[in-house]
């Protein structure tokens, strides 16, 4: 049973994963390929992501990712996850910014 999920009107949902080979943080893209920055995921509405979350659960073999849900953002440049665990993921670590993750616009 899938947690409830909260989410404001101005929101939307993105979809992450793990990719198996290296366990790197991916996030789905509008062509349905998993890529290395949430700048290039699509976002849903949250009456679409589960049809989404199914579809991207059956091809998570063929696609050699692990671990796929869904993430709360707020639109904008760039897309901005509303928990900090999650922020965390997208961005890299909070203890260096020669650390981080570039962020791609």
């Amino acid at each position: 049973m899938k947690r409830p999920t909260r989410i404001d009107a101005e929101e939307k949902l993105v979809l992450t994963a793990n990719r198996l080979l290296d366990g790197h943080i991916v996030w789905l893209d509008q062509e349905g390929r998993w890529r290395s920055s949430i700048a290039h995921a699509v976002m849903f509405e949250p009456d679409t992501i589960d049809a989404a979350l199914e579809k991207a659960k059956a091809h998570a073999q063929l696609d050699e990712v692990v671990g796929i849900y869904d993430v709360v953002v707020r639109p904008g440049p760039p897309l901005r996850p509303v928990s900090v665990r999650e922020n965390i993921r997208a961005f890299g670590p909070t203890v260096h910014p020669q650390f981080s993750k570039e962020i791609e616009r």
